[in-house]
């Protein structure tokens, strides 16, 4: 039987209000339940307002300011130090590594070897992982993707996620026991579940997907991300001198123009909504229970109305009025707003702010850290086009890192 087809909006405010209607539940994922079924991102209502105030629990006090200052910068120098040693690298498996390795500390997965072939295994499930949540924009056989998850989970659950849920099992019956401290604990989703979580609606399945959600879902958009915005930003830095000497000189600028990468980028170019009764949306009209609704977050990210008449180009001195965000809706709006995006994107600067307090987000530092290393692309190997995928992602991104350009 064909689906009707669905009702589109691509009206940023229309966009803004629909993402927050009740009655309209996230469907963009149904394809992927073999990874995403009864994950954060899934579910709705109550169920979902209870799982996200307990993993929201993640974010203690100055967990962002912890994250960028200490578990950061040693993630980042241990996945890149064999690139820098080698003097190039490929910005699509580096980006991955990174961002995977920074989700896998977020999320819980510990990893005890630190060794090449561990975070290899790693990022090859993971990467399955992140095919079968966006198996909707798959150029492969759908049953081939789900068939090679199911295959990623078996292998992840006895290899991954069982040592790190056993070592912080001890962890918490230690700090029960009063030998140790809130501080000792991790600071990661894992930790917070097995600690305030219920053990009935947390099954052994449900565990398993729900970390290994976060762990696609970071790593995957984060690292598209940015491969994006080095894209952007070098192809805007070459044009002009004064550009880069702005770029190596202004922080706050620079996360200005990863904010403007974000915008014309959104992870996910479009989100689906079902209703769950008959409603009327505006920009829809009326909504039949079961109607899904495609709101098109990338067109609506290009709004001339909002974002000037040069909307469909990478300009980081333009300029937006509240309440449009920098990156439009790149992160989501309303009960579903990516957790990660103050991870990622770092606060949005209000006024003049404190260079060496403000927090700029992890793309933000990771694409610092390349362009102070010098990193160009590599004229002898030009990126290419992601082939698995209708969404617009770079597949094959080579990168070397050039002293001469390189911050002292």
């Amino acid at each position: 039987m064909l689906l009707p087809d669905p009702h589109i909006i691509a009206d940023s405010a229309q966009i803004a209000a629909g993402l927050k209607h009740p009655e309209l539940k996230q469907a963009l994922y149904d394809e992927g339940a073999v990874i995403m079924a009864d994950t954060l991102l899934t579910l709705h209502g109550e169920r979902h307002r209870k799982r996200r105030i307990l993993e929201f629990g993640v974010f203690r006090k100055d967990f962002f300011h912890w994250y960028e200052q200490t578990v950061f910068p040693a993630t980042l120098t241990r996945s890149m130090t064999g690139d820098v040693a080698a003097g190039r690298t490929e910005l699509v498996d580096l980006g991955y590594r990174v961002t995977m390795n920074l989700t896998a500390d977020f999320a819980g997965i510990d990893r005890p070897a630190q060794s090449t072939s561990e975070t290899a295994e790693l990022l090859r499930l993971v990467e399955i992982f992140s095919q079968g949540a966006t198996i909707i924009h798959s150029t492969r056989p759908k049953d081939e993707v789900r068939e090679e998850v199911r295959a990623a989970i078996a292998d992840f659950e006895p290899r991954f996620l069982a040592p790190s849920v056993a070592r912080r099992r001890e962890l918490l019956a230690q700090h029960a026991a009063g030998k140790i401290t809130d501080a000792d604990l991790p600071r990661d989703v894992l930790t917070v579940i097995l600690q305030k979580g219920d053990p009935e609606e947390f099954t052994p399945e449900v565990l398993t997907r729900e970390i290994g959600f976060y762990l696609q879902a970071g790593a995957h958009s984060t690292a598209n991300s940015t491969i994006h915005a080095f894209h952007d930003i070098y192809t805007w830095a070459e044009q002009d001198p004064a550009r880069k000497e702005r770029l190596r000189e202004d922080r706050v600028f620079f996360q200005r123009c990863v904010h403007e990468s974000l915008r014309l980028h959104p992870a996910s170019p479009v989100a689906w909504r079902e209703a769950m009764c008959p409603i009327h949306l505006d920009g829809a009209g009326d909504v039949a229970t079961g109607d899904t609704i495609e709101f098109r977050l990338a067109e609506a990210n290009r709004d001339k109305t909002l974002f000037g008449e040069d909307a469909d180009i990478f300009n980081p001195e333009r300029v937006v009025s509240l309440p449009t965000l920098p990156f439009g809706h790149t992160f989501g709006t309303g009960v579903h707003t990516c957790l990660g995006r103050d991870l990622d994107g770092g606060v949005v600067p209000r006024g003049n702010v404190d260079p060496e307090t403000h927090q700029y987000g992890t793309i933000t530092l990771f694409l610092r850290d390349l362009f102070a290393r010098g990193a160009r692309q590599d004229t002898d190997a030009l990126p290419q086009r992601a082939t698995n995928t209708e969404r617009p992602n770079w597949g094959h991104y080579p990168v070397i890192f050039n002293k001469e350009h390189a911050w002292a």
